[in-house]
């Protein structure tokens, strides 16, 4: 029987870097305990039931590896509550590429569907409070996935119970708005009819409420990052979250470090998207240039918003490391946007390019995973 619970104890608790040659010094360690967890969870969705379910799961945690991959470096920020905030990014991560998969790729029943599927999100970064869970795959064709997506949402709520006061209700209170958010994305984005005019109305509206000066489909693709939230739980697990605290955080993330976040992940998918024919937000900029100009712009924003918080030198890596992780992925040479990545990296500075060289020897090397399938 597998264990319900992650088995490792890690040797030492990494502190915050504090620039990019510490940062890169200290991902091993971080990326072998991802791992982990991450074969933790594979052996729990090995054990799902109903062979489509399973076949999902497990195709999300090996294609979407480097989600959780690169999500783990905010453990770093959380000093002695890395390995809670490591379990829980981890975790929710993996019901995120889970929920993703089911939506794209496995029979479904529409929006209602998508939306009663991602409730698991909102679940997630909440404290458990003794009710029963809701029936995720209430409205969804396949149900049996023994318990596979109830214990991932656990996972989570354990470690924001285990949080310290009062950091753990401020957690609690904004990230249940970024998770919404988040969950109100998925459901429009992968309606099989009208998807573009539903995302644009909502996004339309929200970024009215709380992004304006942006366009609609930038809006639409900061929700799409769960950025913030690691963040967020990060910060609270360092102790150190008050309600002032959290809504800086808050709003550097979103919507400027999500933003670019997601845009830079949607620039190298253009053409495989283009192709699939799958909703992509850089394809409403005229080009493949416009788009890299407008995220030179959103790298500047990025690291001009972060720079003012706490432990502002590990956001700035943050945003630093964003080029470098998608900018080093084969398919921006094999789509000819070389020249672009650059320009992209030259705006984001010096640490940027540190970064993108210390990437692409550990993709060499094998230690990290390809952005995408």
């Amino acid at each position: 029987m597998v264990s319900r619970c992650p088995p490792f104890v890690p040797r030492r608790s990494a502190l915050a870097p504090l620039g990019p040659v510490s940062l890169v010094r200290a991902l091993p360690e971080v990326l072998g305990d991802t791992g982990r967890l991450l074969d933790h969870w594979g052996a729990q969705a090995s054990g799902v039931p109903d062979p489509e379910l399973r076949r999902q799961a497990l195709a999300s945690l090996s294609a979407k590896r480097f989600h959780c991959e690169g999500g783990s470096v905010f453990a770093l920020a959380a000093g002695p509550g890395r390995i809670p905030a490591l379990r829980f990014i981890v975790a929710l991560q993996t019901i995120s590429d889970y929920l993703d998969n089911l939506c794209d790729r496995s029979p479904a029943a529409g929006g209602p569907d998508f939306r009663q599927l991602h409730h698991a999100v909102r679940d997630a970064v909440r404290s458990p409070d003794g009710a029963a869970s809701p029936d995720y795959y209430r409205l969804h064709p396949l149900r049996e996935d023994g318990g596979y997506l109830r214990r991932l949402v656990a996972a989570c709520q354990r470690e924001v119970a285990a949080l310290p006061e009062p950091s753990r209700e401020v957690f609690a209170r904004h990230a249940a708005v970024l998770a919404g958010w988040y969950s109100d994305l998925q459901e429009l984005k992968h309606l099989p009819v009208g998807r573009e005019e539903a995302v644009r109305r909502w996004a339309e509206g929200l970024t009215a409420r709380e992004a304006p000066g942006l366009a609609w489909w930038e809006t639409a693709a900061a929700t799409g990052s769960t950025l913030g939230l690691f963040a967020l739980f990060a910060a609270a697990a360092g102790g150190r979250l008050d309600g002032q605290a959290a809504q800086i955080l808050v709003r550097a993330y979103f919507p400027w470090v999500a933003t670019l976040h997601i845009l830079l992940d949607y620039w190298i998918d253009r053409d495989e998207d283009l192709r699939g024919g799958d909703l992509n937000f850089t394809l409403y900029y005229a080009s493949a240039g416009d788009a890299a100009r407008r995220l030179r712009v959103l790298g500047r924003r990025a690291l001009t918003a972060v720079s003012t918080l706490p432990n502002a030198a590990f956001h700035r890596m943050v945003v630093c490391g964003l080029p470098a992780l998608y900018l080093t992925d084969p398919k921006v040479s094999a789509q000819r946007l070389g020249h672009h990545a650059w320009r992209i990296l030259r705006a984001a500075g010096p640490s940027a390019w540190t970064l993108y060289w210390a990437v692409r020897w550990m993709r060499a090397r094998g230690e990290l995973r390809p952005t995408g399938p």
